[in-house]
């Protein structure tokens, strides 16, 4: 199995920026699909943003195109999260997520789901 582990969250004011990392072990990680989903409270969770297997495709939701970069470093097994611009609505526990290989572009299911970061945006 794999294991994942996020960092980085916090409290930001609005306009800030933070950047959340997700260590993997366990398996090869350049195998998997990385990305990030978000749980607001009272709201459900949403798809943040996905990586490709070597990081060549990324893959975005709507509302965080432009603030948001996804990316990896297979040799660190880790993916980050860069958040630019954020808004009270960003404020959200952050998990990351991982795909083996089979699951597909974007992936159809993600296996592996992290504990989660808290992210917090103040207006």
């Amino acid at each position: 199995q794999v294991q994942l582990v996020e960092s980085g969250g916090g409290l930001v004011q609005a306009g800030g920026s933070l950047r959340l990392s997700c260590a993997a072990s366990g398996r090869t990680f350049s195998d998997y699909a990385m990305g990030w989903f978000r749980q607001a409270p009272g709201k459900e969770r949403e798809f943040v943003a996905a990586i490709t297997w070597s990081g060549g495709t990324t893959y975005y939701l709507n509302s965080v195109k432009g603030r948001f970069t996804i990316s990896r470093d297979n040799a660190k097994n880790t993916v980050y999260l860069q958040m630019n611009s954020l808004k009270p609505d960003d404020t959200a526990v952050y998990c990351c997520v991982a795909a083996p290989r089979f699951r597909g572009w974007p992936p159809t299911r993600y296996d592996y789901w992290g504990q989660g970061t808290q992210v917090t945006v103040s207006s």
